[in-house]
C-alpha cells in the first residue's frame, strides 16, 4: 500500500488518532481497527502508539483510525491486502492459524500485562518468529490482555459450578480452559458480548476485567469469579502491511525500529492493559448490584492441576510447529518474575 502525501490543506482538516492536526506529516498511515469507540484499544492504544511514532520520526509520520472496516477475524487478510496499513488482531479468532502464540495464553504466569508483553516479545524474538506464523504482514509489537476472569449474569462461586454453563469463550487457549471446566464454549467476537449475555444467548463470559467497562459487563454480567492469575490471558499483535513499511524512506524506517516497533510498543500497550484493567475493577466495585467472588483455597489447586495438563499439550502443540516450546515458555516464564 502506498501512503497518501497529504497538502497542507488536507492536513489541516485530518485529525490523527493523537488528537493533534497532523501539518508537517509526510505519511498517513489508514489503522484498521474493530474495538468499541471508547475502548482502552482506540482510546487508550492506538493513540500510543500515533504519539510513538511521530516523535520517533519527528512529525513525518502519523494515523488516522478508521473503525468497522472489517470484523476481528478479518484483520489478518486486510492488512495482507493492504486494505488499511496497520491493524490490531486476537489470535484465538483464528483457531488453527496461530499455534505458538498460545504459549503466552498459558494459566499460571504470574505478572502484569506489561511484564507479560514484555517476556512475549522478548521470546517471540528469539524463539517464536522462526514459526514464520505471521507472513504476509510485519509485527510490530505484541502483547496480552490482563488474566481473564469469568463474568456471569447469576453468582459462581466455584469451579464447578461452571460446568453445563454456555460462556462465551475465545479460542486458543481459552477454549481450552472452557472444555477443561465443562462450560458449553460460544465463540462470540468481543464486540458482539453485550448482546449475547443481553438476549441470554450466553450465561457469561470469560474476558479481562476492563471488559466490565469496555464492554459494560457491568450491565449484563454483574458478577465475577476471579482466580488468581486468571483462567488465561489473550494474545493480540500490532501488524502493518509490509509494502507500507517498505515504501518509507530507510532512515524513517530504523527510526521506528529503533524507537517505536517491538519491545518499546509492546511495553506500552501492555502498560495501558493494566491500567484499564485497574479501572474495570474500579466499575465494578462502584456498580450497584455487582460483585466479585475469589476463588477458594481448594478451587486454586482444583484449577492449578487443570493448567498444568493444559500446558504439557499447548508445549507439545508448538513443538510440533517447530519451535522449542519448553525453551521459549521457560524464557517467558523467567523474563516475567525479572521484570
Amino acid at each position: 500500500m502506498k501512503f497518501t502525501k497529504l497538502t497542507t490543506l488536507l492536513a489541516s482538516a485530518t485529525l490523527a488518532v493523537s488528537g493533534t492536526v497532523a501539518f508537517a506529516a509526510d505519511y498517513t498511515l489508514t489503522i484498521s481497527s474493530w474495538a468499541p469507540p471508547t475502548h482502552g484499544i482506540n482510546a487508550k492504544m492506538w493513540p500510543k502508539f500515533v504519539e510513538m511514532v511521530e516523535k520517533a520520526t519527528d512529525g513525518q509520520v502519523t494515523a488516522e483510525l478508521k473503525l468497522g472496516i472489517a470484523p476481528p477475524p478479518a484483520q489478518m487478510d486486510l492488512i495482507m491486502d493492504g486494505a488499511a496499513d496497520a491493524s490490531i488482531i486476537f489470535h484465538g479468532y483464528q483457531p488453527g492459524r496461530f499455534v505458538t502464540t498460545k504459549l503466552i495464553e498459558l494459566p499460571g504466569y504470574e505478572g502484569s500485562a506489561e511484564d507479560a508483553s514484555v517476556a512475549y516479545w522478548r521470546a517471540y524474538d528469539q524463539h517464536l518468529k522462526a514459526a514464520d506464523e505471521h507472513r504476509g504482514v510485519k509485527v510490530i509489537a505484541l502483547h496480552t490482555h490482563g488474566p481473564a476472569q469469568l463474568h456471569s449474569s447469576t453468582p459462581v462461586t466455584s469451579l464447578e459450578e461452571v460446568s453445563g454453563l454456555k460462556v462465551r469463550i475465545p479460542g486458543g487457549v481459552g477454549g481450552d480452559v472452557g472444555a477443561a471446566l465443562g462450560a458449553t464454549g460460544i465463540q462470540v467476537p468481543a464486540p458482539k458480548v453485550y448482546e449475547t449475555l443481553a438476549s441470554k444467548a450466553a450465561d457469561g463470559v470469560v474476558m479481562p476485567l476492563e471488559s466490565r467497562k469496555g464492554f459494560k459487563l457491568t450491565e449484563v454480567a454483574q458478577n465475577v469469579y476471579e482466580m488468581p492469575g486468571g483462567l488465561y490471558r489473550g494474545s493480540f499483535a500490532f501488524i502493518m502491511n509490509e509494502d507500507t513499511f517498505a515504501d518509507l524512506p530507510p532512515e524513517l524506517q530504523a527510526a521506528l525500529e529503533e524507537n517505536v516497533f517491538g519491545e518499546p510498543l509492546s511495553r506500552e500497550i501492555g502498560k495501558i492493559w493494566d491500567e484499564i484493567d485497574a479501572t474495570g475493577r474500579e466499575a465494578t466495585e462502584a456498580a450497584e448490584g455487582n460483585a466479585i467472588n475469589a476463588a477458594s483455597d481448594a478451587d486454586k489447586e482444583k484449577f492449578s492441576a487443570i493448567a498444568e495438563d493444559i500446558r504439557g499439550k499447548v508445549i507439545a502443540e508448538v513443538d510440533a510447529a517447530g519451535v522449542d516450546a519448553q525453551a521459549a515458555y521457560d524464557m517467558i516464564k523467567s523474563e516475567m518474575s525479572s521484570n
